[in-house]
């Protein structure tokens, strides 16, 4: 068992996570994250990549356009945070590891860039279906059973999530702005503090009690991109000793 754990729950986050979901608020400050666990997050991350991509990532037909979009979103934002600096070679990152930036392998780059889980979703009819994700540390759920799929049945093992609940998440996703992001927390009890934890729909995660011994959290942020109109959903995962 690999565990990385924080020293503390962001204040904010904590906070955030007593809002009844999916009650969002506008991001202020950086849109990324960068924590005492980054640089074990990251090479936790790339040996689950190296170990098995396709459980990682995934791209579907027809969504190269944003993934490159949000390769070159996430840069940029990268170069705004303490601790990045571009080299002649690539991104010398905060834990003194030096990136090569390869745009012909954007999520393996962004793996070995940001904490952050990245999920790509555009409008396919009526809905936003996933097309792209980098998904390094799932929380109950696998890439294998959502990618390609809209947000209907993504949704469907989760409990309450009627007709009434996805046409308010529909509508929320159609009215995200460009240059506008939000985000929610989520904070539940876990018997199990590793980061990767795929469940899938079909053996879900034991819940946790008020007794388990960690707390995981989400950060989970919204932003559109203007170039394709893609809606990206990111995770910044926090898990800290009770």
């Amino acid at each position: 068992m690999t565990v990385i754990l924080q020293d503390h729950m962001p204040e904010d986050q904590r906070l955030a996570a007593a809002f009844p979901l999916p009650k969002m608020q506008p991001v202020t400050g950086p849109l990324l994250r960068v924590d005492e666990a980054y640089g074990a997050q990251i090479a936790e991350k790339l040996r689950l990549i190296a170990a098995n991509r396709d459980a990682h990532i995934a791209v579907t037909t027809g969504a190269e356009a944003a993934v490159l979009e949000l390769y070159d979103f996430i840069l940029a934002e990268v170069e705004t945070l303490d601790g990045f600096e571009r080299s002649r070679n690539g991104m010398i990152c905060p834990d003194g590891r030096c990136v090569v930036l390869d745009r012909s392998r954007p999520f393996e780059t962004l793996s070995a860039l940001v904490q952050e889980d990245l999920c790509i979703l555009q409008k396919r009819g009526d809905e936003h279906v996933l097309t792209a994700a980098l998904l390094g540390f799932p929380a109950a759920w696998t890439l294998g059973e959502k990618i390609g799929h809209p947000l209907t049945r993504i949704h469907m093992p989760v409990h309450h999530y009627d007709a009434s609940i996805a046409a308010r998440v529909q509508r929320f996703f159609d009215g995200v702005q460009v240059g506008r992001p939000l985000w929610r927390a989520n904070l539940l009890r876990y018997q199990n503090p590793e980061l990767y934890q795929a469940h899938s729909e079909a053996n879900p995660r034991p819940v946790g009690t008020v007794d388990s011994p960690y707390i995981r959290s989400e950060r989970q942020s919204v932003f559109r991109l203007p170039e394709t109109d893609a809606v990206v959903f990111s995770i910044k995962t926090v898990v800290i000793k009770a």
